[in-house]
């Protein structure tokens, strides 16, 4: 008989967050904040995050305050640009 287990969350404590910003728009946020996604619908941004648990080993949590965006939703300036390349 095998023994196919479910990977565990990393006690390091990395923890998925999924909830919404102050103006109502899903989030998915990692605790270190190295990554976040933005989603149309709580199914959608839920769905990502269990996808992505594996591969940080975190767990997956709703968020009971409102998460701060890391990258704005405000539009480019007409003065800013894009660098040529990464730097």
């Amino acid at each position: 008989m095998s023994s196919a287990s479910t990977p565990e969350p990393d006690p390091s404590g990395a923890i998925i967050y999924v909830g919404q910003d102050s103006a109502g728009h899903w989030l998915v946020q990692l605790s270190s904040k190295e990554m976040e996604g933005r989603f149309v619908s709580f199914a959608a941004a839920m769905s990502y995050a269990q996808s992505e648990r594996e591969m940080y080993h975190a767990a997956v949590e709703i968020a009971s305050l409102p998460l701060q965006p890391l990258v704005s939703f405000l539009p480019v300036a007409a003065n800013e640009r894009a660098r040529p390349r990464a730097v």
